[in-house]
């Protein structure tokens, strides 16, 4: 029986995921099952911090040979639903973590005042939420972190969390180390939803790097 789609973070190389998910290495999060190719998703253009530069790509899809559940294989570096790459919409999230004003950060990421807004406002809505799911994955990965740095404002809180979950994640997967950003690395936690309407957080498993695949 067919199923509606979810979003599966995975590593940055498309080769290692489609080698990956035709050996069956892939699992479905929900069941476990193994993951089988199911054709590609849409067609998409994304933006990244590079003036001008663009990247076309069809995502790949997948479905579980369990629960049957289709799964749209997001890179890492993409969000569900949005046309920029991560390393775009982190340097605003952080600039606005850090008190700089929409106009000011849409100049330096270079996009507009009214998509910075939506970022900002998206990510400071599930600010809480996002800090507090976040907060049990760094316990998950280091059962003695170091203390975290305040922020006066919940979304600061956030990205300080963000922060701490990338060192807790590269110090248990040392192999992680220049491969993944801190931001990646929350794209993964979220499976992509990081500003989609709504927040998915990974279910914690230790055992499984949170970025299946390196570069």
């Amino acid at each position: 029986m067919w199923r509606s789609h979810r979003v599966l973070t995975v590593g940055k190389s498309p080769v290692q995921v489609e080698s990956a998910l035709r050996e069956g290495v892939l699992a479905c999060p929900g069941c476990g099952g193994e993951l089988r190719p199911w054709g590609h998703g849409v067609r998409r253009v994304i933006r990244t911090l590079a003036c001008g530069v663009r990247l076309v790509l069809r995502p790949r899809r997948s479905r579980c040979r369990g629960c049957g559940v289709t799964h749209v294989l997001l890179p890492a570096h993409l969000l569900a639903r949005r046309a920029d790459e991560v390393a775009v919409i982190g340097r605003a999230l952080g600039r606005a973590a850090a008190g700089e004003g929409y106009r000011r950060i849409a100049v330096a990421v270079g996009r507009s005042c009214w998509t910075v807004r939506s970022w900002v406002r998206r990510a400071r809505g599930r600010a809480e939420r996002l800090r507090s799911a976040l907060a049990a994955w760094i316990v998950a990965l280091d059962p003695d972190p170091p203390p975290l740095v305040a922020s006066p404002t919940a979304w600061g809180e956030a990205v300080v969390v963000i922060a701490a979950v990338h060192r807790a994640a590269v110090a248990r997967w040392p192999w992680l180390v220049g491969r993944v950003s801190a931001w990646e690395v929350a794209v993964a936690a979220t499976d992509g939803s990081l500003l989609a309407p709504v927040l998915a957080v990974r279910v914690i498993n230790t055992n499984l790097p949170l970025v299946t695949f390196g570069n």
